[in-house]
């Protein structure tokens, strides 16, 4: 008989200067072990933010999506860090995250409707970026934290309906019509 899956969290930080959006932890998302039956995903992201030293400046933490990889299920948080100033004032490891990025990739890794899907790591940060700008326009909680340049720089990761597209077809994600809100 084998093991039983264990349960993890990667929480994806992100903050936001002047400059644009940052990725504070660097080239990857940060990891936890796996988490204990006494406690719970929303514990074990507090604890990897406070060992990171970013737990004092969580403004938002939402869960994005989960994922079967190998020996773990992962639950996936993008957690927005508050800037006073300049994002690598105080994060020197932070990595910009540029929009072009998706483009220069490529389209994500394509599977039947009935296969498990197979996120790269930019794919994940990318739907996490698109979970925030939906929020922003559609939970008033979300708004108020999602303050400063926020709206501005998250303005062009347009929510898209997952699996809502056909790519054989040329056919492009459902999104939000432009300058429009659920609000």
């Amino acid at each position: 008989m084998s093991d039983p899956t264990e349960v993890i969290v990667e929480v994806w930080p992100v903050s936001a200067d002047d400059v644009g959006l940052w990725l504070i932890s660097g080239a990857d998302a940060w990891r936890s072990e796996a988490i204990r039956q006494d406690s719970d995903p929303h514990s074990a992201v507090e604890a990897v933010l406070e060992r990171n030293g970013a737990l004092e400046g969580v403004k938002l933490l939402h869960s994005t999506s989960w994922r079967a990889d190998q020996t773990v299920v992962i639950l996936t948080y993008v957690a927005v860090i508050g800037c006073k100033a300049f994002v690598r004032d105080r994060w020197q490891e932070a990595a910009p995250i540029n929009p072009a990025l998706p483009d220069a990739v490529g389209k994500p890794i394509e599977v039947d409707a009935a296969e498990a899907p197979i996120p790269r790591y930019i794919d994940v940060l990318m739907h996490g970026l698109r979970h925030l700008q939906f929020l922003l326009q559609t939970d008033s909680s979300a708004r108020s934290a999602l303050c400063g340049k926020w709206p501005e720089h998250l303005a062009v990761f347009r929510p898209a309906l997952a699996g809502m597209y056909d790519f054989e077809r040329g056919e492009e994600p459902i999104t939000l019509p432009e300058g429009q809100s659920a609000r």
